[in-house]
């Protein structure tokens, strides 16, 4: 049996995942980065993604013994990070110095982060590509259809092409074609069929966001927008600096689990009992782009107890999500479809709660937590012609089982959207006076 494997080198994760010619999931694998709690801010040790990423890999093939020789190997992960070649620490897009920087200057401000530290004597490379290169592949940089290539990383070289074949080293058979994917933003809408107007995806995981499928012939030049897989088709809408991020900071200072929080949020209906979060807790990015703002927590009562405050938390990566959406309606592009991925997807009362408040069917894939691994593993089946690679003129490509969840109204959600508008506002306003 023939299959392929895709892995996403995520900030805190090596994911993989091994699939046939039909693009259904055989074996998952995840395992974190060792020792990643002692790299400095920013920085990231490239080696150690690597191994896990060849732990997961190994793992794998005790699930399904066919990927222990798999037929083609795609990797892509966080981006933009800048690894320096013969060796040195990475810079990633979580470094102060590049966090207000647009996305297609952070590249060349992480080169220089490297320049000071080791002169000229090095090269720069992307995440996937350096590990491509250490398994076997040529010195080329994988890029995504439509996207600028940064200068100095290598030769482009499309998605979902071959740049080589595994050498046999680290524990890899030889042979397997090696072929980079890309930006794990990328790979998730590939993966969740974002390639079709109408179709929205959030990525989830710490952060989070919406993207839009729309026409690229609509696009504005004044709009954040990136190309999607499909030729002619655009994605619009924008990320948010951390709807994860805020259910984790809850969690610990609460000190409830992750798990203990989605259970404590389920047992308050909608709307939280007047308690409304404002999840500014890193600033915030589209609609408001407004790095100054904070986390703010309203309509706290005598009455008000953890459960409260995990449902508001909840329901405000909701109303930040339609935000984004009817900033895009106000445009012309309306949102049919949502597509929920990462790891807040795992929870169905998550999903729900965004289903009803936006007013669509949200749908879920099989491992939404495994989007970008799955869209990897697109990229290999690419680099063996069983599909088409991105930027083709049509979709041909297989899609995970999705689950859906319809929405269901309630005044509650309406409310709460209308007080969480009015109250960023004034947080905004009252920073435009300070």
């Amino acid at each position: 049996m023939s299959v392929v494997v895709g892995a996403d080198l995520g900030s805190s994760a090596a994911r993989a995942v091994a699939c046939d010619r039909q693009g259904k999931i055989l074996a998952t694998a995840a395992v974190g980065y060792r020792g990643s709690e002692s790299w400095p801010v920013g920085r990231a040790d490239p080696n150690r993604w690597l191994e896990a990423m060849l732990r997961a890999m190994n793992e794998l093939a005790v699930e399904c013994p066919a990927a222990a020789r798999p037929a083609a190997v795609a990797v892509g992960g966080q981006t933009p990070t800048t690894v320096p070649i013969p060796e040195g620490l990475a810079v990633t897009v979580s470094h102060p110095a590049v966090a207000d920087l647009g996305l297609h200057e952070v590249h060349a401000a992480q080169c220089e982060i490297l320049r000071d530290e080791l002169g000229n004597g090095f090269a720069p490379c992307e995440i996937w590509d350096w590990v491509l290169r250490q398994l076997g592949g040529g010195p080329f940089h994988g890029l995504w259809p439509g996207d600028p290539a940064p200068v100095g990383f290598g030769e482009p070289i499309a998605a979902g092409s071959s740049v080589g074949v595994t050498n046999g080293s680290h524990g890899l058979a030889e042979g397997a074609v090696l072929v980079p994917a890309s930006a794990d933003a990328f790979m998730g809408f590939w993966a969740c069929g974002a390639y079709r107007p109408g179709v929205g995806h959030d990525p989830g995981g710490r952060t989070g966001g919406l993207g839009l499928a729309v026409a690229s012939e609509s696009v504005r030049d004044d709009m954040f927008s990136m190309p999607s897989a499909v030729q002619d088709v655009s994605i619009v809408g924008g990320p948010v600096n951390g709807h994860g991020r805020l259910l984790e900071w809850w969690a610990s200072v609460s000190g409830l689990s992750i798990v203990e929080v989605l259970a404590t949020a389920a047992r308050v209906p909608p709307g939280a009992g007047g308690v409304l979060v404002l999840p500014y807790i890193a600033g915030e990015r589209d609609p408001r782009w407004d790095k100054r703002l904070t986390g703010e927590i309203h309509g706290l009562s005598l009455d008000s107890g953890p459960e409260e405050i995990s449902r508001a938390v909840l329901e405000s990566t909701a109303y930040g999500l339609a935000h984004i959406a009817e900033k895009l309606a106000d445009r012309g592009y309306e949102l049919q479809t949502l597509v929920c991925g990462g790891s807040p997807a795992l929870s169905r009362q998550w999903c729900e709660i965004k289903a009803s408040v936006l007013g669509v069917e949200v749908l879920v894939p099989e491992k939404p937590d495994y989007s970008a691994a799955y869209g990897s593993a697109l990229a290999a089946g690419a680099g063996l012609d069983w599909w088409p690679k991105p930027g083709a003129a049509h979709d041909a490509w297989p899609m995970p089982a999705m689950q859906t969840i319809l929405p269901t109204h309630n005044p509650a959600y309406e409310h709460g959207y209308q007080r969480f508008i009015e109250l960023g506002d004034s947080a905004a306003a009252r920073l435009d006076l300070l």
